[in-house]
């Protein structure tokens, strides 16, 4: 029988270490920050060393851009795999709100690494050329429903793809990013469960009643 190649193994075992510093990683900058984190506290977690990190990243911020582009390209994969096409546009738009929330719900450092790359003023984000044009499927997605929406006169609101995925977002993201100071100010915890079902059934009924006109004077 002929040997397989090493290759291939020594590819994924490659590939399966690069993916378990990412995890970390992300963990480490979600906690801490990007000045915060270190490079030495990610390879302890691991149990592997500093210069193995460098060596499939190259550097502290090439690691941070990596898990961008990883926390990034999730959000976006899920959306993509939304299956709305055979929908109705009000359905569709309904059901891609509330499935940003429950990804948003499951993926609470996503939105702890977007609100510091804020702070940083999206200076990593812009230095990615993998992020650069990763909000376009999205975006094409919204942009097809609301056409179809309008096209049957489901929505008369004249909405830009880029203010409904916006709005969409924002609802999603402030859940959980201002949940502690909410909770202070309020005495709410927006993210406890009781509240799920019903903040979610909430973003997909506001974005449905501004397409169809609710905010239009009569």
């Amino acid at each position: 029988m002929t040997p397989r190649p090493a290759v291939p193994e020594r590819q994924r075992d490659a590939d399966r270490t690069r993916a378990e510093i990412l995890e970390v990683a992300q963990r480490e900058f979600a906690r801490r920050g990007y000045a915060g984190a270190r490079v030495d506290e990610i390879a302890e977690s691991m149990r592997t060393t500093k210069r193995m990190i460098y060596y499939y990243f190259g550097s502290k911020e090439q690691l941070y851009i990596a898990v961008l582009e990883k926390a990034y390209a999730e959000v976006r994969e899920a959306e993509r795999l939304v299956d709305v096409e055979h929908l109705a546009p009000v359905e569709a738009i309904r059901t891609l709100a509330e499935l940003t929330f429950d990804h948003h719900d499951a993926h609470r450092e996503f939105i702890t690494l977007v609100a510091i790359e804020n702070i940083h003023r999206a200076e990593h984000i812009r230095k990615s050329e993998v992020l650069a044009n990763l909000g376009t499927p999205v975006l094409d997605l919204i942009g097809r429903i609301l056409a179809a929406g309008q096209a049957r006169g489901d929505f008369v609101t004249e909405a830009d793809a880029i203010d409904v995925h916006m709005m969409i977002s924002a609802f999603c993201v402030f859940r959980v990013s201002n949940q502690h100071t909410f909770a202070a100010l309020f005495d709410r915890d927006m993210t406890a469960p009781e509240h799920r079902s019903r903040l979610r059934r909430m973003v997909g009924e506001m974005t449905v009643a501004y397409l169809r006109g609710a905010s239009t004077p009569s």
